[in-house]
């Protein structure tokens, strides 16, 4: 079997239901046949491992361990889903405080085991935070690590196309920015059904601006109802996903649905914040490229930010992310 690359994938939290589907997509797709897979639950980990080898993937070179410098040790790609999961009742900030020194202490790792690393992917929540604390922590460079976003954007894309009955590629330009989370700016410029500005639609028969806020708050707590569905957060969704990502940066081919990024633009009124911006990852890595939108969107996306600011602020006071002041000291890439 051909692969597109023979370099080290390390998967983090790969006894998890994202990881164990991250690694298995992985393999799917051969992105790699290398993959080394870290947790702390040997359980699930030799779990994941053996069902992995029970697929019989040609070639595969899998390997496992629970401990973190040998997961990292030569690592050219991480993607890591090792962060405590949303349960019932939770948003993405009730996760903060645990998952900030779990992504603060994920990029110290990085620094002293894989400080030569391409690309890292973080998925878990909340993902904006957790990637802005493992960029500054890591000493890697803002193009370096991206954070799972993407996830916002086709969620609308599926709602528009069910309410107007249209296979989802005919929904065209879903952009959702800012925080992922109860903030996110969900943008309609720039969307089309079957063509068709959506612009152009709402506030008519076809869509009524009360059906447009429904569907708005929709994509905003649709990782809730999957939560409500299961019983438990999204899986697939963002194990697919994270595997495309990790694929254009191997192939060069473009992945164009937003995703999160460091942005520092205060100009704009972005200041020291990693969320989700108008970006493309290749093989250069991620862009961070300020959304532009009507007057309406950009205030939301502002409002979005600020949340994200507090977020941010919190991390800091926790001690998980050092002062603003510091953060060139820390990480000489960073502004």
């Amino acid at each position: 079997m051909h692969y597109l690359s023979e370099e080290k994938l390390v998967v983090v939290g790969a006894a998890g239901a994202i990881g164990s589907n991250i690694c298995q997509q992985a393999l799917t797709e051969r992105l790699t046949p290398r993959i080394t897979l870290y947790d702390i639950n040997e359980g699930g980990l030799r779990g994941t491992a053996r069902e992995l080898c029970h697929c019989a993937f040609p070639n595969a070179r899998i390997t496992r361990t629970l401990h973190i410098n040998e997961a990292l040790d030569g690592a050219d790609y991480i993607i890591t889903s090792g962060g405590a999961p949303r349960r019932a009742g939770m948003n993405r900030e009730d996760l903060l405080t645990d998952n900030a020194r779990i992504a603060a202490n994920l990029g110290t790792n990085i620094r002293q085991y894989c400080p030569k690393v391409k690309f890292v992917v973080v998925v878990f929540n909340p993902s904006d935070i957790s990637g802005l604390t493992l960029l500054v922590q890591s000493g890697l460079k803002p193009q370096q690590v991206s954070s799972l976003a993407a996830l916002d954007s086709t969620r609308l894309q599926y709602s528009l196309a069910r309410h107007f009955r249209v296979p989802q590629e005919c929904v065209t330009g879903c952009r959702v920015y800012g925080e992922h989370g109860d903030t996110m700016a969900v943008f309609h410029s720039g969307v089309c059904i079957a063509g068709k500005p959506l612009s152009s639609l709402i506030g008519t028969n076809a869509l009524t601006a009360d059906t447009w806020k429904k569907i708005q708050d929709d994509v905003r707590t649709a990782g809730k109802q999957i939560i409500e569905f299961r019983g438990r957060s999204s899986f697939q969704s963002p194990a697919h996903h994270a595997v495309q990502m990790l694929r254009a940066f191997i192939t060069g081919e473009s992945f164009d649905w937003p995703s999160g990024s460091y942005l520092h633009a205060p100009e704009a009124g972005f200041d020291h914040l990693f969320m989700t911006n108008d970006n493309t990852i290749n093989a250069r890595g991620v862009s961070s490229k300020v959304p532009t939108g009507t007057a309406g969107e950009m205030a939301d996306l502002q409002a979005s930010a600020q949340q994200l600011t507090g977020l941010r602020d919190l991390a800091i006071a926790a001690g998980h992310l050092p002062p603003l002041a510091d953060w060139s000291k820390v990480n000489r890439h960073l502004a």
